[in-house]
């Protein structure tokens, strides 16, 4: 018999700031409408406290929270309140990139790996402890446990062949129709395995901004349709990147004798997202392109925010490794 689990919301977490306070304390029940619209435009777009308020908003659309009602997910008060949130996140983002129009040129510069390259698989793949692969499977949960959800949001929003590839691809995150396959499912595998929480969003409290941002950028633009460039751009350079730090991290799970629910999550997207490089890059963003060519400098958003982001997000977990420190707010165990 096949074992069912249980749909389990998770709890809301704790406040980070006045903004992550206002949302949190009104969906406890705490309070009501005390938005202070003045300090969320003026707040860092990528700090903690805008971003776990986005967070939380953004999660009313997805599984919710344990003893949140519902109908929150569309509360006028609520949602207005979310708007200033994300023009503060989108305005950040837009000043942080060089913009442009030349999505082809952009693919191109994803595609090339540095020689030297120092990122976060390669630190795992050549020097990484057991402690730092943890951290670095809590910090992704965030987003894995919910994979292909985000990008699901531009389904309707395309049309013809980019609508026909795009769902293609999804029914692999998917798991081609097969649950215990579901690349969500397979990361949940892989955090039991590891001794970790497989829990949704089990690590909310302790992954910092970067992560936070990582996947709020991906549910900004999937939930707007004057986004749905940048949802295409930021999913071509995502699955581009995803094969090659995936043989790595395979790599470094073999050198540190991971479980083998931990490698297979990896191998698994070595070789589907080989393949979703292709179909994304021709017959998604080329076929968006020739239907809406005004779109490029949107598609190229995608692509330079998810650059960016993620890189900020290495940034900082190599930083605090090498510093010896945990990249957590909350450390998953006293360090060695």
């Amino acid at each position: 018999m096949t074992t069912i689990d249980r749909e389990v919301a998770a709890r809301l977490p704790e406040i980070r700031g006045p903004l992550s306070a206002a949302v949190v304390d009104t969906l406890a029940g705490g309070r009501r409408d005390d938005f202070d619209l003045e300090a969320a435009t003026a707040a860092d777009p990528f700090g903690e406290d805008l971003q776990l308020a986005l967070h939380v908003c953004y999660e009313l659309h997805y599984q919710g929270f344990d003893g949140v009602d519902s109908e929150w997910e569309w509360d006028s008060r609520l949602l207005g309140f979310r708007s200033v949130l994300e023009h503060a996140f989108l305005d950040g983002l837009r000043a942080a990139v060089p913009g442009g129009d030349d999505v082809g040129g952009l693919l191109d510069e994803v595609l090339v790996e540095p020689v030297d390259g120092g990122g976060v698989s390669h630190f795992l793949r050549d020097e990484g402890e057991w402690w730092h692969v943890e951290e670095y499977f809590a910090h992704r949960s965030i987003y894995h446990l919910k994979e292909a959800d985000p990008h699901a949001w531009v389904i309707p929003r395309l049309r013809g062949r980019a609508k026909a590839a795009l769902v293609a691809v999804e029914f692999d995150e998917f798991g081609g129709g097969r649950a215990e396959q579901a690349h969500s499912r397979l990361f949940a595998d892989l955090l039991t395995a590891a001794g970790l929480s497989s829990g949704y969003l089990a690590y909310l409290d302790h992954v910092p901004a970067q992560m936070l941002a990582t996947v709020n950028m991906m549910s900004l633009f999937g939930l707007h349709r004057s986004l749905r460039g940048a949802l295409v751009g930021h999913f071509a350079a995502a699955e581009i990147t995803t094969a090659p730090a995936a043989r790595r991290m395979d790599q470094a799970l073999e050198r540190l004798g991971g479980p083998a629910e931990c490698r297979y999550f990896y191998t698994e997207h070595i070789e589907a997202d080989a393949v979703h490089e292709q179909v994304l890059r021709h017959d998604v963003v080329g076929d968006l392109l020739d239907r809406a060519p005004e779109l490029a400098a949107d598609i190229a958003l995608g692509i330079q925010a998810t650059d960016l982001l993620e890189g900020r997000l290495t940034r900082h977990l190599l930083d605090t490794w090498s510093a010896g420190e945990s990249s957590l707010l909350r450390p998953l165990h006293p360090l060695p």
